[in-house]
């Protein structure tokens, strides 16, 4: 599925995965499955602590990672939307976004997005 036809797709699947973003980048946020494509609805980060913390997050394509947030600061008890509907953007079949926090037990994720299919 390296460019598929996203209007004749055989399901769409929206989905939310969330969890805690290690001090490091490599904590995955999402991974595109073989044959599927992903459309990256929401990327929000929270801050839980009474702290500001920054956050870095990446996207792998083909094995290249680039960043599409670079050390961007979290205030205290708030939350900042790395991606939002405005922003969204597609992740092809094995592709991946990957996120750290600038401190431990400081910063959480919630990604929202579609898993488009077209295998019958």
């Amino acid at each position: 599925m390296a460019a598929p036809n996203i209007v004749s797709v055989a399901s769409i699947l929206g989905t939310t995965q969330v969890g805690d973003l290690s001090t490091t980048l490599t904590t995955t946020l999402v991974t595109a499955a073989s044959n599927k494509v992903l459309k990256i609805n929401v990327i929000r980060i929270t801050n839980v602590t009474d702290n500001d913390a920054t956050t870095t997050i990446d996207v792998e394509v083909s094995g290249t990672h680039k960043k599409i947030a670079n050390e961007i600061t979290v205030p205290a008890n708030s939350s900042v939307d790395i991606i939002d509907k405005n922003s969204s953007f597609y992740l092809m079949e094995t592709d991946l976004i990957r996120g750290g926090a600038s401190a431990a037990s400081t910063l959480e994720y919630m990604t929202s997005y579609e898993i488009l299919d077209d295998s019958a």
